[in-house]
């Protein structure tokens, strides 16, 4: 047996556990990965399971990363290498590569990500004849999406689900759009794997129901039906199913986490074996009563004890402001009293309820040349340059995904207009083809004149020839041929603006990725694809962006999960924004989601934590007067001290009502050394459309300084025309702009 020392006897029991269902209630900073880590090690180490017949699944790339990096260390690589270990989606999309043909999936089979499926969902409205407005694509799409999770198809119609007869046609129509593609969205790859996993039919099922002795499912307080079905399969014949969560920290109900499941877990296996962790290895003593008093009034949770053998430490404060940029500046300057006291700036965070609250927090720390990254707010891959050079690699990969192919057609501008697109689609859905296979008749149609034919052809031609250098080259030389015969690097290089710059070094940096793939692959013994590439690629969540650098780290709640610091902000906590928009009147779960997430907030802090609250927020455009969250009344009072954003006492004298808010000064260039990450202006609704843009609003560049917007005009990467003093008019893409 593996010796245990390192562990509390909570985390040996179920370390040591050997055969039936584990239940393994973790509370916050527990020791969860530690415990998995061992129950691993012990299963390799004592009852000598072979490592490719254990699965552990986790829900982010970061936290699949550490596991296999601490068992590799505990049990050594060459034990480790074979064993199962990944997200959810990772796992389901291996599988299915391995069991396409069973699932009746081309091997190749791409992952359309988020703006990949409204740009299908957009055509199957319009090929519907149904009007946006009436049926918005993200509605759609929330409504399909929320079906997969519970295990349903288009077939599965039910009118007392609310999901009428038109909303049964967008999801045939949607799910027969991606068969045609060969592609799979992200419900997909579960619902696929499972409906495989459960087929009592199929041979593969067989096989695959008993591929793995031990399932291990960590976070299981964040799984959905589709998950929960999927493992439950899996394990069926020997029902070595261990799941590792905890119901307070149950977050993600709005994307389907159902916490019913994990509190139902003894229902389904009466025989489970349950082991509550409750000692807290990361917060100080006040924070984590705070915590625990948080979260004990929720209306349902499993009974748990935080506790710690920690110190007191410092107590929580509580800071009152008069408004957002009161609390802003209360922000900044504690930032710059913990880096005079020795704290890193990577090892403080900044939360807040939603996205839209960051744009002051934003907005103070640059005009005070404090550094920043956020976390959650456009990511790298999201980037329209890097986006468009990864379709043109799924586009080889895969030459049946229309999505990827209307979005480069253009890319750089070949003369291919709107027309000559919607004639290619007329001629793929006429005669049952994909869009890159009716290039070719489109080409030698004569309802198009001499140009558009000429440059159809130019453009199937410039793809056969990267298709056939797919099957050669690797995918960092293929990405590098694409650049240079598309056209793409000569285009931004003749541009010769900021923009361009900038896009050529995320080019570069595409590249570096591509590289390092490779790499890591060799490095396991594995033949890089490019394939691997883009579904790594596909799978990378917001947390697993997060770089270690010198910046503080501004994030949603709901980004904040995983993660710890050792000081946390925990800003805008009033009613109305937290909880969000109140909930008095809402169904109960609702406030206890809330409540949980507060509980999560408070317990990423190590040492210090800030909680702050203003008197009036205006949050999408609107100020309102708010009175502090309710669930700052069940702070314990030994362990808060209360104060005012500028230093005088909680209680001395009534908020002072704020001044009409300022317009922020202009942003200023950073000193050398310094660096911005990554920074998001607009709130979730503008970020949509980029409305907070619009004739005669003012607008700030980082090249051009302070113009005028004259005109904005729409598309999947929206532009503005603008004037600037002494410099002229120039169009430039709404992304490079800033609110001035």
């Amino acid at each position: 047996m593996m010796e245990l020392d390192a562990l509390n006897a909570a985390q040996a029991e179920a370390a040591i556990h050997s055969d039936g269902p584990l239940l393994v209630f973790a509370g916050a900073g527990s020791g969860k990965t530690r415990v998995i880590t061992y129950r691993i090690a012990n299963l390799l180490a004592t009852l000598r399971v072979p490592p490719y017949r254990i699965l552990a699944v986790t829900f982010t790339n970061k936290a699949a990363r550490e596991l296999q990096s601490r068992l590799t260390a505990l049990a050594g690589p060459d034990v480790t290498r074979d064993l199962w270990t990944g997200t959810f989606h990772s796992v389901c999309a291996r599988l299915l590569r391995r069991y396409h043909a069973a699932a009746g999936l081309d091997p190749r089979f791409s992952i359309y990500d988020d703006s990949d499926q409204k740009a299908v969902m957009k055509r199957v409205l319009d090929d519907l004849g149904l009007d946006e407005r009436a049926m918005p694509p993200r509605y759609a799409l929330g409504r399909i999406h929320a079906e997969k999770r519970e295990g349903r198809g288009p077939d599965d119609f039910d009118p007392s689900l609310g999901f009428d007869s038109a909303l049964r046609d967008v999801f045939r129509g949607y799910q027969e759009a991606l068969t045609r593609a060969g592609a799979l969205d992200f419900e997909d790859l579960l619902l696929e794997a499972m409906r495989l996993a459960e087929n009592p039919d199929s041979p593969a099922g067989a096989e695959l129901r008993r591929r793995f002795d031990y399932v291990l499912v960590d976070e299981f307080q964040d799984t959905n039906t589709t998950q929960y079905r999927l493992v439950s399969a899996l394990i069926a014949h020997t029902r070595n199913l261990c799941v590792v969560g905890d119901d307070d920290q149950s977050i993600y109900r709005w994307r389907g986490a159902d916490v019913r499941i994990i509190r139902g877990f003894r229902r389904d296996f009466p025989d489970a074996k349950v082991v509550k962790l409750e000692q807290n290895y990361r917060s100080t003593g006040n924070i984590v009563r705070a915590a625990l008093a948080v979260i004990e009034p929720a209306r349902s949770r499993e009974p748990k004890e935080l506790w710690t053998a920690e110190p007191p430490g410092d107590p929580v404060r509580v800071i009152a402001a008069g408004s957002e940029r009161d609390e802003a500046q209360h922000v900044v300057h504690t930032v710059r009293r913990e880096v005079a006291r020795g704290t890193s700036p990577r090892d403080m965070a900044v939360f807040y309820r939603v996205h839209a609250q960051s744009r002051v927090l934003e907005e103070a720390l640059r005009s005070a040349n404090i550094a920043y990254q956020i976390v959650g707010g456009m990511k790298f891959f999201e980037r329209a340059e890097v986006k468009d050079v990864l379709a043109y690699l799924r586009l080889i990969d895969n030459p049946k995904s229309d999505a990827d192919l209307l979005r480069v057609i253009n890319v750089p501008a070949r003369g291919i207009g709107d027309k000559t697109v919607a004639h290619v689609l007329d001629v793929a859905a006429t005669n049952t083809l994909s869009a890159a296979n009716a290039l070719g008749l489109a080409a030698q149609d004569e309802l198009l004149g001499t140009g558009p034919r000429r440059r159809l052809a130019a453009f199937r031609e410039l793809l056969l020839e990267l298709v056939a250098a797919g099957r050669e080259l690797s995918p960092h030389a293929l990405a590098d041929l694409v650049l240079e015969r598309s056209g793409y690097r000569e285009r931004l290089r003749q541009d010769n603006s900021a923009e361009s710059d900038a896009r050529l070094e995320n080019l570069a940096e595409l590249l570096g990725s591509i590289a390092e793939y490779e790499e890591q692959a060799e490095r396991l013994g594995e033949s890089p694809t490019l394939t691997g590439y883009l579904e790594r690629v596909s799978l990378v969540a917001a947390v697993d962006a997060l770089e270690d650098t010198p910046a503080i780290n501004l994030m949603t709640v709901h980004s904040a999960k995983g993660l710890e610091f050792s000081v946390v902000f925990l800003t805008g906590m009033e009613e109305e924004v937290f909880p969000y928009k109140g909930l008095d009147g809402a169904e109960p779960e609702e406030l206890d989601e809330e409540r949980r997430l507060a509980y999560v907030a408070v317990t990423r802090a190590r040492k210090r934590l800030y909680i702050s609250h203003a008197g009036a927020r205006t949050l999408f455009g609107q100020t309102r007067y708010l009175e502090p969250s309710r669930f700052l009344r069940n702070l314990p009072q030994d362990v808060v001290t209360r104060e005012y954003a500028h230093g005088s006492s909680y209680g001395s004298r009534a908020p002072s009502v704020p001044s009409p808010a300022k317009r922020p000064p202009p942003r200023r260039e950073f000193t050398p050394g310094e660096r911005i990450i990554d920074h998001s202006v607009f709130d979730d609704v503008a970020s949509e459309n980029h409305s907070a843009l619009r004739p005669g609003s003012h607008v700030l560049h980082r090249r051009f300084g302070r113009g005028t917007v004259l005109q904005v005009e729409a598309g999947a990467a929206p532009t503005v025309l603008a004037s600037f003093p002494g410099i002229g008019t120039k169009r430039i893409r709404a992304e490079f702009l800033e609110p001035g």
